[in-house]
């Protein structure tokens, strides 16, 4: 069994002396692990770091093992993301979430949108707003999706502000009032074709949403709690974000 693909690093562990298990995320193949012979070498741990794009060749006699990975270098974010805690934290949480998936089960939008968040981790103004929306992609792929397009309860597309935390459909601002302190707030960013950038309160407002629903159909009937780098990652984000002034970039 062989077969060739590009990926995102996303984690490796040392395994005997000097080789790796390397866990990538890869465009056609989805999470995939390898053992590269050798990884530990001075000349292979620069970019066998999580965050680097790499070209891998994996081959195993039989397709339910584990196998080996060839590695090369593609594109190296590692030392650009280490220079910032939001960036760090961000990265591991997006691995975690990943992990939520099925083994070797392709998901190429994933893997896309993983590509663009990493290559803006470091700007807190549009980090939170992509990973929230990694986040309910996610959701997504595990088929708990929300439908944040129209209002559950009049269908109309305009003017949404809240989610039903029964349903997971969007509501009016005029369909919710009456019950707004039971719903939960739907942040301009997370609608269809918004910009992609948040205040503090929104981007808050987002990771209460997703993570609501995470723990209502992920976390608690597989028996799990949320990663702890995602509370590190609001940290480091909220603190960054009440150092700058908002700004809007084109992403």
């Amino acid at each position: 069994m062989e077969w060739r693909d590009e990926g995102i690093i996303l984690a490796t562990r040392k395994h005997g002396e000097t080789s790796v298990i390397l866990e990538v995320m890869t465009r056609g193949r989805g999470r995939h692990l390898g053992m590269v012979r050798g990884g530990r070498s001075r000349r292979m741990r620069p970019f066998l770091q999580p965050g680097n794009r790499v070209d891998v060749s994996w081959r195993a006699r039989l397709d339910e093992q584990l196998g080996t990975f060839q590695v090369e270098p593609i594109e190296q974010n590692a030392a650009r993301l280490l220079e910032s805690a939001t960036a760090v934290h961000g990265l591991q949480t997006l691995a975690a979430h990943l992990r939520l998936l099925p083994e070797r089960d392709p998901h190429a939008r994933l893997y896309e949108t993983l590509g663009l968040i990493i290559a803006h981790l470091n700007d807190a103004t549009v980090a939170g707003a992509l990973l929230a929306r990694f986040e309910i992609m996610v959701l997504d792929e595990l088929g708990f999706g929300l439908d944040l397009l129209q209002c559950g309860a009049t269908g109309t597309r305009d003017n949404l502000t809240y989610v039903s935390p029964k349903t997971g459909r969007a509501i009016s601002a005029e369909a919710g009032e009456p019950w707004a302190d039971k719903l939960l707030p739907l942040p301009p960013f997370l609608k269809s074709g918004a910009e992609i950038s948040g205040d503090v309160q929104a981007v808050s407002a987002a990771f209460r949403l997703s993570g609501y629903f995470l723990a209502r159909h992920v976390y608690e009937p597989r028996g799990i709690t949320a990663p702890e780098s995602r509370a590190s990652f609001l940290a480091a984000l909220l603190k960054a974000l009440d150092r700058q002034a908002p700004t809007a970039p084109t992403v």
